[in-house]
């Protein structure tokens, strides 16, 4: 009857060799080690948010028949920051978001100079070439909106060959 247990009481399968024990004992211990754990942390935080803070902005185009709206969110950044360009029928609004912040500590003559600088640019396609002319835009309370009429072109008669 091999289905039966043990009888000895002092008999203990903790003694037993497990077969991939130090597999995954020197596994464990790869994966949890500085740099193979930083790594791992940094590829889990990426995908926890693909797109850190900063790196992009929220953008709204609305057509209401007349004119296209697009609405840009970009609180905190100064209207000189910010460069509209078009190109055909593309709008691309670029935001260089640069900062110095310095640190002065006179007593122990430490003086810390830090930059940082944030880059980010959307770019709107819309259905027809974009009149450069027309165009308005507006910032305000970090929304930035853009108006551009739609324009209609000339309409072509055709006409019937016989």
């Amino acid at each position: 009857m091999s289905t039966m247990l043990p009888s000895d009481p002092n008999h203990n399968n903790k003694n037993k060799p497990e077969p991939f024990g130090e597999l995954i004992k020197s596994m464990h211990g790869f994966f949890n080690e500085k740099p193979i754990k930083g790594f791992l942390q940094s590829i889990d935080d990426f995908f926890k948010n693909p797109f850190p803070a900063g790196f992009s902005f929220p953008v709204e185009t609305v057509d209401n028949g007349k004119e296209y709206i697009v609405s840009a969110e970009l609180p905190g950044i100064k209207r000189e920051q910010i460069q509209l360009n078009i190109q055909g029928h593309l709008l691309t609004i670029s935001v260089d978001n640069h900062q110095v912040e310095l640190e002065e500590d006179e007593i122990n003559l430490v003086f810390k100079q830090k930059k940082i600088r944030q880059l980010s640019s959307r770019t709107i396609a819309l259905p027809q070439v974009i009149n450069e002319k027309k165009i308005k835009a507006s910032y305000r309370d970090g929304l930035l909106q853009i108006v551009i009429p739609q324009e209609r072109g000339k309409i072509i008669t055709i006409e019937d060959t016989k």
